[in-house]
């Protein structure tokens, strides 16, 4: 039996209803693990948010600031020479500051996917001398990252406060 207060509970929301075409799906998902993820860090406190939950030294506001990278990198061309120096935010940024800047990213990955019509096709992004994935692999991909760092942001989260769903 669970002892969680009420204010640690958060609604559980089922899976999304999305249109009916594989775009739309596969963009319902992402943009609905997009929302869980930054639900489960913005209200989280200091300096909990950013403490080791785990020995490997995963931290929740690491997981976002990383994502943020991610998402950069697979829909905006921006480029990572150190992916593991990804999972720490800078000790100056805010809880705020890191939510602000992954939502941000979000909508400029959302307006490159809005211009995006055939899956089959490579992400458009900036720079050359690196190949782009298909649209279709971009997003399966992004799906699965993000989810896979949502799960573990919800056991960060259950640890630092009780807080549980989505």
């Amino acid at each position: 039996m669970s002892t969680l207060s009420h204010r640690a509970r958060r609604a559980d929301s089922p899976p999304p209803r999305t249109g009916t075409s594989e775009a739309e799906v596969l963009r319902g998902f992402l943009d609905y693990l997009r929302t869980s993820i930054a639900a489960k860090v913005e209200d989280a406190p200091e300096p909990q948010v950013r403490t080791a939950g785990v020995p490997s030294g995963t931290n929740l506001l690491g997981l976002l600031h990383h994502l943020t990278s991610v998402e950069r990198s697979i829909f905006l061309g921006g480029r990572v020479t150190d992916w593991q120096a990804t999972f720490q935010a800078a000790p100056a940024d805010s809880v705020s500051d890191v939510v602000a800047r992954y939502r941000q990213t979000v909508e400029q990955a959302n307006r490159v996917l809005d211009g995006c019509t055939d899956l089959g096709e490579p992400v458009p992004r900036p720079g050359p001398g690196r190949p782009a994935p298909s649209l279709r692999w971009a997003l399966a991909h992004m799906i699965e990252e993000t989810g896979r760092h949502a799960g573990h942001a919800d056991i960060l989260r259950e640890q630092i406060d009780g807080a549980v769903g989505r």
